[in-house]
């Protein structure tokens, strides 16, 4: 684990819009429900692998954070692992999250999906899954999850989910082992039906630490994302890049070239939105219920068995500091596209030890 890097902050007013983020509104927590998985993916955050782990939420202590989530705000909760579909009471939590109008979606590796599991989804209200594919074949996804007959089960796990109804987006983690493949996994995604494609830069956390020799270079990144951009049109999908905050900056920059205005009607989503909401609008508790700005910064901002989660998310000084965007350092704290990407502080945390740094994937220069 890198040092933490100290940073004063006061917390956050609504009255000063300049540089700090308005309202910090809370829009996406990911639960990592359990470490315990049945796969051994080369660039797992959590290192995950069989378990049983100790110290994991109890189902009471997981209806009590749907509680205290619920009085912060009514995201989008990602039940997710490890393989979440291990842990024996998830579909009880979710259907409890499900009642105090939380959006609950899950984040199978889609090898364990079934059909009696499937209509446990329903029953619990689950919204959407996501399952991730790493590869258009299953030479290269199977490298990945680091379990031979990964791929075909998460096919047929997805077969499974589209025919009981359940939404499934597919989500991919790009590396230098896969770069050449995201249009034909793009392609697989449409043929399986998806509604949706999300790819996630590599992010040297956990096991993929090992792989760091993997991550694409800043110009490889460039020109991914503005590939990534140039599919808008000719798909169906919904697509949304994740650990790539550059996208929001590319996706203004192409959009003022073809003389348009980024708005919600030409781009949806992608134009409300902004790249790193690590404190911002999203946070990530761990399976021990430690607060963090997303599962792949690993800072600890507060423990829901000693405090609530609605305290944690208004006064963590480490929140508070990455909502002041004039905290900033490096070429981020000076660029224009600051408050529309913010560069990944993940990966200014692996590298530097300081959140705040600037992200060190990135060729673009600030105009001042």
């Amino acid at each position: 684990m890198r040092p933490d890097h100290k940073h004063e902050s006061k917390k956050p007013t609504h009255g000063h819009l300049q540089e700090k983020e308005k309202n910090a509104s809370l829009r996406l927590v990911a639960w990592e429900t359990t470490r315990n998985c049945n796969l051994e993916c080369v660039h797992c955050r959590a290192s995950a692998t069989k378990g049983p782990f100790t110290g994991e939420l109890t189902t009471e202590q997981g209806i009590t954070l749907m509680d205290q989530i619920a009085e912060v705000g009514k995201p989008i909760i990602i039940l997710t692992g490890g393989e979440v579909l291990l842990r024996p009471d998830i579909f009880e939590i979710a259907k409890y999250g499900n009642e105090k109008g939380l959006r609950m979606v899950m984040s199978p590796n889609g090898t364990l999906i079934n059909e009696e599991n499937t209509q446990k989804m329903l029953d619990a209200g689950i919204k959407r899954i996501s399952v991730s594919l790493d590869g258009a074949t299953k030479e290269v996804h199977d490298k990945f999850r680091g379990v031979e007959g990964a791929y075909d089960s998460a096919i047929n796990g997805i077969h499974i989910a589209k025919q009981a109804g359940i939404e499934f987006q597919i989500n991919t983690t790009i590396s230098k082992a896969n770069l050449k493949e995201i249009p034909k996994i793009l392609a697989l995604a449409e043929k399986l039906g998806a509604v949706a494609h999300h790819i996630f830069l590599l992010v040297p956390t956990g096991r993929g630490k090992y792989i760091l020799d993997q991550e694409i270079d800043a110009q490889e990144y460039e020109e991914t994302l503005n590939w990534f951009y140039d599919q808008r049109d000719k798909t169906p999908l919904q697509l949304k890049a994740t650990c790539a905050p550059h996208y929001y900056r590319i996706l203004r920059q192409r959009a003022r070239k073809d003389g348009k205005t980024v708005t919600y009607e030409s781009h949806g989503l992608d134009a409300v939105t902004r790249g790193c909401l690590a404190g911002t609008g999203f946070c990530f508790v761990s399976h021990r219920g430690i607060v963090q700005p997303c599962g792949f910064l690993d800072l600890n901002c507060g423990d829901v068995t000693r405090a609530s989660f609605a305290d944690i998310w208004e006064s963590s000084e480490k929140f508070n500091t990455l909502r002041n965007f004039s905290k900033l350092e490096g070429k981020c704290g000076v660029c224009e596209y600051k408050r529309v990407c913010g560069g990944c502080r993940a990966r200014a945390y692996e590298a530097t030890g300081d959140y705040m740094a600037e992200e060190p994937l990135c060729s673009y220069q600030p105009e001042r």
